[in-house]
């Protein structure tokens, strides 16, 4: 039997708990779920990819099933390289399902082996993004209830 692998792209800065909460409930459906960090040269990340591995690779201690790899390019030839069948996506709202109904098509019309897989973020989760938790964090909000309890920045580091 082959085994099920899928790739959860994006640049996780930082993860969030609807990222937990996706991976979470994927772990049933896939033999294992590779985290795959994009990187972008054109993008200004507010934390270093180091940073994002490590509170990554904090978070999911111990689970078996998920391993942290940081890419570029496409994630479809990332997938290639892995042996992916599967992307895994997490969906909030009607406007990341459009957004991600296209990118799913090209990705399927690029290489029709691999299948996108969507998940409905949990309802407490819906509001939560990277970008709500980074402007929390930049104006020096409590960001603790948007992330996994690995992800901790010491004062003045924000």
């Amino acid at each position: 039997m082959t085994k099920r692998i899928a790739v959860f792209p994006g640049s996780f800065d930082p993860i969030t708990n609807g990222h937990f909460d996706i991976v979470q409930r994927a772990l049933p459906l896939f033999d294992e779920i590779i985290i795959a960090i994009g990187v972008n040269s054109n993008k200004k990340y507010m934390f270093s990819l180091e940073q994002r591995m490590a509170w990554i690779t904090k978070t999911f201690v111990g689970e078996s099933k998920i391993k942290v790899m940081e890419y570029s390019g496409l994630t479809v030839a990332f997938c290639e390289t892995v042996g992916a069948q599967f992307i895994l996506r997490g969906l909030r709202n009607p406007a990341d399902f459009e957004f991600e109904k296209g990118i799913a098509q090209a990705n399927r019309k690029l290489l029709p082996k691999v299948e996108s897989v969507f998940l409905l973020t949990g309802a407490g989760f819906s509001y939560v993004s990277s970008s709500i938790v980074r402007d929390v964090m930049r104006n020096h909000g409590d960001y603790t209830h948007f992330v996994p309890n690995a992800v901790r920045v010491p004062e003045g580091k924000q």
